[in-house]
């Protein structure tokens, strides 16, 4: 897996050292991503708070329904996809009921949203870890569920915080949509993925892992369970990956550690961003098919995408992702606000390690696997 420090091709001559844009490539899907590395940082520009969405609690469906106390599943939409296809197909299936080129060809999948208890207003960085915890074995059991249900193709499991991420509540929840295809950005990871595999004999998210933690310049955080880093081709500013170090295909078959693990770390994580004002953000679950087995080439993780900037021209142009911030640099600022002028005698806002020559490194969890609660205990 290829990293910044690594040797580059030919075509990066003198002169390229002087381009506004530095061309990445995912070693996964193979896609480029545009990084912007000549200008400096300018935290003013993506310092963006998240938007809250004015509700009233008295009128916010999510604490009234469904009826109880604690982690709840709301079903929003049990049919929530209407498959129309082309115009052609739309006409020639004879359903044509709703005007030209909008036929209807089936109803399925659906929408529904795992609620954290009535009266939880906050971000997922203020709620207890035990609810949390909670919420994420929710999205794991729906995850199965679907799998054993066969009906759909993908379970996607999001949480969008701030009116700017497409958030309609402040209500804590995780909404997941039962879908009748497999949506592109996975497809190509499973066949990158495959590739990869072939061609280097290993997964290529269990060799991010290894070598993001080796190397060391674009982890924020990790313990016994999970590694957190921002991708080398990172496709948007901040953008950062939740990666289990044990390897699995399916979220729906993770274990009481990993959630642990993944809820701790999805709440340290998120807790960094709040150097740039606790900004919105888009959470996502990527995992494994419904109707495929893939236990050998994928690897199931979560990706964070903060809401910093708008598309402009040029990706919308050429489908190029620019990111105006390199992972490198972002990874810089949120470590530099956990170290928060920490000293060897006075420790950071956040545990630490020391590294070598006794700098301080990357954030690391407090629990070794041992301290994990144990799988049975669900």
């Amino acid at each position: 897996m290829p990293h910044v420090g690594a040797a580059r091709p030919a075509c990066y001559g003198a002169s390229m050292a002087g381009g506004l844009f530095e061309l990445r490539k995912d070693a996964i899907t193979g896609w480029w991503v545009a990084v912007v590395v000549d200008r400096e940082f300018e935290r003013q520009r993506f310092q963006v708070a998240a938007e809250p969405v004015a509700v009233p609690d008295a009128a916010c469906q999510n604490c009234a329904q469904p009826s109880g106390n604690g982690v709840r599943v709301r079903v929003l939409k049990p049919q929530a996809f209407s498959v129309a296809g082309t115009e052609r197909e739309a006409r020639e299936s004879g359903q044509d009921e709703r005007g030209p080129g909008l036929g209807l060809l089936g109803d399925c999948g659906s929408w529904q949203t795992i609620v954290a208890p009535p009266g939880h207003h906050g971000s997922l960085v203020d709620e207890s870890a035990a609810i949390v915890t909670e919420m994420l074995a929710r999205a794991r059991d729906a995850v199965a569920a679907a799998r054993r249900g066969g009906d759909t193709d993908y379970l996607q499991v999001v949480q969008n915080w701030g009116a700017q991420a497409g958030s309609r509540t402040d209500h804590l929840c995780l909404d997941f949509y039962d879908l009748p295809q497999i949506p592109h950005r996975i497809g190509e990871e499973l066949g990158g993925a495959a590739r990869y595999l072939i061609r280097e004999g290993v997964c290529p998210y269990c060799r991010l892992v290894r070598d993001e933690v080796a190397n060391r310049e674009r982890v924020v955080w990790e313990d016994a369970a999970s590694v957190c880093f921002a991708p080398y081709a990172s496709r948007s500013p901040f953008e950062l990956w939740v990666v289990p170090r044990h390897h699995d295909a399916d979220f729906g078959r993770a274990t009481d550690e990993q959630l642990t693990s993944a809820a701790e770390t999805l709440q340290k994580v998120l807790r960094l961003l709040s150097v740039l004002d606790g900004p919105p953000y888009n959470l996502v679950l990527h995992t494994a098919p419904l109707r495929e087995r893939v236990d050998e080439t994928y690897h199931w993780h979560w990706e964070i995408h903060p809401r910093l900037r708008q598309i402009a021209g040029l990706e919308l142009g050429t489908g190029l992702p620019v990111n105006p911030v390199s992972p490198e640099e972002a990874v810089e600022e949120l470590l530099a606000a956990t170290r928060g002028g920490a000293t060897h005698d006075t420790p950071p806002s956040v545990d630490t390690r020391l590294i070598a020559d006794g700098t301080l490194a990357v954030p690391v969890g407090a629990r070794g696997w041992d301290e994990f609660p144990r799988e049975g205990t669900r």
